[in-house]
């Protein structure tokens, strides 16, 4: 903090020399590759201040920045989205916030850590690691769909990245799977929530989809509660209802939250990764040579194009930090994709290699699933199931192509993943 008589910095400090980075988080352009304005802000605005539409954020995009602020208790996560707080909003905003306040991802302290606790122990990489017979087989089971077709075609997305995912969580939380596209389209209503550079026009689907996904699981916790069985939903509900350690709330909220979570992310790993390798035939050519490579594989797609891009904290009280004072009417930003390309973290950030996170690498770590109280609880879930699609994919499909050299991407700013993958093989 400045010494008494100096004259604070200002909030969005710039070398008089050096133009303010001009980007509109909104842009599709930018959406499409905000990697070259990352780069621009990392040099001349690493913390960077802005206004849009009355809501003032700063963004930090430096490794080191990043990753103080994630470990820092001066912050704490950020909370409810600030539409679903106004006066005389309709009934359905005003229960899907009630949801996202209950969320373990937008709670802090001893809530939640209490929240975490009630489901870390499925979380775990000692029991993930028995998941992967099963993972093995679903992930076989939809490459063996695709191969039936005989088109020589296959999407991605739609084929493996999203059903993948979608099947393991469901099937670890003991929750019904026969209508995924409805499953889907819940989940991607609900998901624009997170994201704020779509959130306002989703509102109203998410508001509906919320609440049919909540009656869904309602009935669903009535049906565990006269039938329990051996998943996780069942053990939330016998810890509710033995200890009341969780709200029925609490109990939907984090359901919705983990079945959101437990797949949303990873198709993106997946489908993200695919088109990185594609684009870099070399080091998919390592790849295919050397499947077990596959989990180092993953850890460099992470870095190189992260399936969450930002993540947000709230100052508790005025803090500086770097020279900057943050307030706590300003949310921070940290931009997880900049700092995975951060050259002083990295050495040749921009190119992929697979081979960076093997050997001495393995002392590297990118911030793709956070860091402290909260990085991410399904971490060793996604990293599993992302190395089992690529090493199937290379195994079982090793002369693929893109269909399409620029496959459509999802709108959105947090969430970064693609709408379809079409290749050929």
């Amino acid at each position: 903090m400045p010494a008494t008589g100096e004259t604070p910095p200002r909030p969005h400090p710039v070398s008089p020399s050096q133009p303010i980075v001009a980007f509109d988080f909104a842009d599709p352009v930018f959406q499409a590759d905000p990697y070259p304005t990352y780069a621009a802000l990392r040099e001349r605005e690493p913390i960077a201040y802005r206004e849009r539409d009355g809501f003032r954020s700063f963004w930090v995009t430096r490794y080191d920045a990043v990753e103080r602020v994630l470990r820092d208790p001066r912050f704490r996560s950020a909370t409810t989205p600030p539409e679903l707080l106004q006066p005389g909003i309709p009934e359905t905003f005003r229960r899907l916030g009630a949801l996202l306040e209950n969320m373990m991802l937008l709670q802090n302290g001893a809530d939640h850590a209490r929240l975490r606790g009630l489901v870390n122990k499925a979380f775990t990489p000692r029991t993930v690691e028995k998941l992967r017979p099963r993972v093995e087989s679903i992930a076989d089971a939809l490459i063996d769909a695709v191969q039936t077709r005989g088109s020589g075609q296959m999407d991605v997305i739609a084929d493996l990245a999203t059903p993948l995912p979608v099947l393991v969580v469901a099937e670890l939380l003991g929750i019904p799977t026969d209508d995924q596209p409805q499953f889907k389209k819940w989940s991607d209503d609900i998901a624009v929530v997170l994201d704020g550079s779509v959130r306002t026009e989703g509102l109203p689907r998410a508001a509906q989809s919320a609440g049919e996904l909540a009656a869904f699981l309602r009935d669903v916790v009535a049906a565990r509660r006269r039938d329990p069985r051996e998943d996780l939903l069942s053990a939330m509900i016998a810890t509710r209802d033995r200890d009341e350690a969780l709200s029925d709330v609490e109990l939907t909220a984090n359901a919705i939250l983990l079945l959101l979570a437990g797949h949303e992310t990873t198709t993106n790993l997946v489908g993200n990764a695919v088109l990185a390798l594609c684009r870099h035939p070399q080091e998919f050519e390592k790849l295919r040579r050397e499947p077990e490579r596959a989990e180092a594989a993953v850890e460099e797609c992470l870095r190189f194009d992260p399936p969450v891009q930002l993540t947000a904290r709230m100052p508790r009280e005025d803090v500086w930090f770097d020279g900057v004072r943050f307030f706590p009417e300003a949310e921070v930003t940290l931009s997880i994709g900049a700092a995975n390309r951060d050259a002083a973290r990295f050495a040749d950030p921009e190119r992929l290699d697979i081979g960076r996170f093997e050997g001495s690498g393995r002392k590297l770590r990118h911030l793709s699933f956070g860091l402290g109280a909260h990085f991410c609880l399904g971490a060793p879930l996604a990293r599993l199931e992302g190395a089992i699609a690529l090493q199937r994919m290379a195994t079982r499909l090793p002369a693929f192509e893109l269909a399409r050299p620029d496959p459509p991407r999802r709108p959105g700013l947090v969430l970064r993943g693609l709408a379809s993958l079409p290749i050929r093989f």
